[in-house]
């Protein structure tokens, strides 16, 4: 019989290690046998169903949304859809464009100084005087987060804590490789937020909690799961740094994973942004941060069909 090692079922079961030595101490792993201080688990065993899953109605969610609040989102999408393929070249300019966007905006929500254009500069390899290397990083590595978005999507990968890592690494790539990838081992405060991020200690579970209930949330539409994602990502904080930009590329894999356009939350919609997010991790109210991100898919999914007039 071939084994694997606890290390090799984080890989494949995509839950942690502390869980899998968990579930090694009850013997939930059928035929898993302890050598030492070590554990072979059979490399055909079954992943254990997850007894603490939590039911949808367990969240608290609220959305006070009407009936058709979704209409218009999915009417623009079914028209955008019928307009496929997108002539090859239209897309190839259109996603240069919203890249571009997208990192320019993502990064200057979380204080980076550069421009718009020198933002365009930069990932034209060109360094602009005066702004630090960490900026320049940030710049070429979201850019490289987005094209890893692409593969995934392309690949058809599901959302997974291996994935949300990944990307997490890709974005503090060279600007913080003692963290990239990794959860924080400190517990961290949300600067001008009411929310209080969990204990570092909570987050190998509440992170696999976090993937279980994303599992159920398919009652929802999806751009209801997607803003949930994002929020509920940010409300845990896993990481030191890099929250919000992680949240925001995992939250448009889920809506391209979909069928919908990433969206593009601007620089200077950032406090209305914020507020929402706050209000949904202190009130569990996501009223208003689904509103918002619908809002935004709705302008992007027009400026497709702008174009392919």
């Amino acid at each position: 019989m071939e084994f694997m090692t606890t290390k090799e079922a984080v890989e494949k079961w995509q839950i942690s290690e502390r869980r899998i030595r968990q579930l090694l101490q009850e013997n939930r792993i059928e035929g898993a046998v302890k050598v030492g201080n070590s554990w072979n688990i059979p490399i055909d065993a079954d992943k254990p169903v997850d007894k603490r899953i939590i039911r949808p109605d367990e969240n608290n969610f609220i959305m006070n949304l009407e009936d058709n609040f979704f209409d218009e989102v999915d009417r623009l999408k079914e028209e955008l859809d019928s307009k496929r393929p997108i002539p090859k070249e239209t897309l190839k300019s259109l996603k240069e464009t919203i890249n571009l966007e997208w990192t320019y905006n993502s990064n200057g929500i979380e204080g980076n100084t550069l421009t718009l254009r020198e933002t365009q500069v930069v990932l034209e390899g060109i360094t602009v005087g005066g702004k630090s290397i960490k900026e320049h990083l940030e710049v070429i590595n979201h850019e490289k987060a987005i094209l890893y978005l692409d593969d995934l999507v392309k690949d058809k990968n599901p959302i997974t804590e291996w994935n949300i890592k990944s990307i997490h690494q890709i974005v503090l790539k060279d600007i913080d490789n003692e963290n990239a990838g990794k959860y924080r081992k400190e517990n961290v405060a949300i600067k001008g937020a009411v929310h209080i991020p969990p204990d570092y200690i909570k987050l190998p579970e509440l992170m696999e909690k976090l993937i279980l209930n994303y599992h159920t949330w398919d009652k929802y539409h999806p751009i209801i799961k997607a803003a949930l994602l994002h929020g509920e990502l940010v409300k845990i904080h896993p990481f030191v740094d890099g929250n919000g930009r992680t949240s925001r590329l995992l939250m448009n894999l889920d809506l391209m994973n979909n069928g919908y356009n990433p969206v593009i939350i601007k620089k200077e919609d950032r406090l209305t942004y914020y507020n929402a997010l706050d209000k949904a991790h202190v009130t569990g109210d996501y009223t208003d941060f689904v509103k918002f991100i619908t809002k935004l898919e709705i302008e992007m999914l027009k400026k497709y069909l702008e174009l392919l007039k």
